[in-house]
């Protein structure tokens, strides 16, 4: 059987850059284009509805095919889109169709994330699935610091070098293409193929029975006691930082006279996509950390006021717009450090649902998909109007909104109800 190291690495890797080149490159690319916050907020935001609906067909990557296939093949689609947005970028009506390559890697990256997972699971014994976990998320967030760090960094070079955004951007996009290709290439050879991974049989009475039996998971997730009070703390927890999120970008690179910070892309690559991203991971890591040792309900409150006290950050540098690339990237920093170590209660929130009152629940992972479809429609549907907003009101006045915008999350925190042992380390 092929190590682990030669595949895990990759595959996490792998699943991680589209979903940054999807959610934060195409906001940058489309800020260096010229496209207003207005716009680009509504539709980079509907790019979040793959996540949104992929449970409704993850059972198809059960029945049809291996995951081993379904991973090999979704990536050279990737690679095919990135390569189709490369060759779009000069064209006259270039955020039409790369908006709709964006939708296409969108649909194959959530489902890439199906498989991956699902392989996840059957290629490795038990025990050896929780010893690379870290691996995986280390994977994962080293993606989100190429993509969101080294190529924004890249891109704002080669603008600089080739005089065009769109050439600049063409030059990131060919070479995440490429990477693709060899990435898909690399895991036709290198995943192992586990007996296991095979696809699952057709339930007995057809088409029929299998619907009835999938449409009665999604019935018992709704039929749950808090069901009301879940949907909320789902939706609502991360209000503010979706509206925040699709702002952050444009207002690092806006002129000063607009408000802005007036950054260079290159800039932004490092103080939000490296320096903010490494802070993210930390916190992420630290907040882990204090849940084992504490447990969700008495860490829950700290966590959430640690997420969203740092917004007062962006409402400070809009009202001084310090120029200092070190001032900036620190501040950025303590931000995304405390969206990291809040978000992990909400990671383990999701968790403790999807386990049922008991613990025992026997859908818990189509009901952990089903939470995190309910995530990122929390963030999808915020984030459609945090442009249009952020116009009317200036960027200060919309960062004091922000603030403002996390009442319905302490209020959603406050009715949920906690296991107290729940996310506990026990000896």
């Amino acid at each position: 059987m092929r190590h682990p190291w030669r595949w895990i690495p990759t595959l996490y890797f792998g699943q991680g850059l589209p979903y940054v080149a999807v959610m934060t490159l195409s906001v940058v690319l489309y800020k260096n284009l010229g496209i207003d916050n207005t716009t680009i907020a509504l539709y980079t935001s509907w790019l979040y509805l793959p996540w949104v609906i992929k449970p409704l067909w993850g059972p198809l990557v059960d029945l049809l095919g291996t995951k081993r296939r379904w991973i090999v093949l979704l990536q050279f689609v990737i690679g095919a889109s990135l390569a189709a947005i490369a060759l779009a970028l000069p064209a006259s009506d270039a955020f039409r169709v790369t908006l709709a390559l964006f939708w296409l890697m969108a649909f194959a990256s959530a489902t890439h994330d199906i498989a991956a997972d699902g392989y996840y699971m059957l290629a490795l014994p038990e025990k050896s699935q929780a010893a690379f976990v870290g691996v995986r998320s280390t994977c994962y967030r080293l993606a989100s610091i190429a993509g969101q760090g080294g190529l924004v960094v890249l891109a704002g070079l080669a603008t600089d070098r080739l005089g065009s955004p769109a050439q600049g951007w063409l030059v990131v996009f060919a070479t995440m293409a490429a990477a693709f290709v060899l990435l898909g290439a690399w895991h036709a050879v290198a995943l192992p193929r586990p007996p296991e991974d095979r696809p699952a049989p057709m339930p007995a009475g057809g088409a029929g029975a299998a619907a009835r039996a999938f449409l009665s998971v999604f019935a018992a997730f709704f039929r749950q006691r808090d069901i009301v009070r879940i949907l909320a703390f789902l939706l609502l927890y991360r209000f503010a930082e979706a509206q925040l999120l699709k702002l952050v970008p444009p207002f690092l690179l806006d002129a000063r006279a607009a408000g802005g910070l007036g950054l260079r892309t290159q800039e932004v690559g490092i103080a939000y996509g490296t320096v903010g991203v490494a802070a993210l991971t930390v916190g992420g890591l630290l907040g882990g950390w204090v849940i084992a040792v504490h447990g969700l309900k008495r860490t829950l409150w700290p966590l959430v006021v640690a997420m969203h006290l740092p917004n007062t950050v962006f409402v400070a540098l809009a009202a001084t717009q310090p120029e200092g690339l070190a001032l900036i990237s620190a501040a950025v920093a303590l931000e995304q450090f405390g969206y990291g170590f809040g978000f992990t209660a909400y990671m383990v929130a999701m968790l403790m649902v999807a386990a049922g009152p008991d613990g025992n629940n026997p859908h818990k992972t189509a009901h952990y998909a089903m939470c995190t479809g309910f995530m990122a429609l929390g963030m999808m549907l915020p984030g459609m109007w945090a442009g249009w907003l952020q116009a009317q009101l200036g960027y200060l006045s919309f960062f004091v909104w922000v603030c403002i915008a996390t009442v319905p999350s302490f209020i959603a925190v406050g009715l949920l109800r906690i296991d107290p042992a729940f996310g506990r380390r026990t000896a």
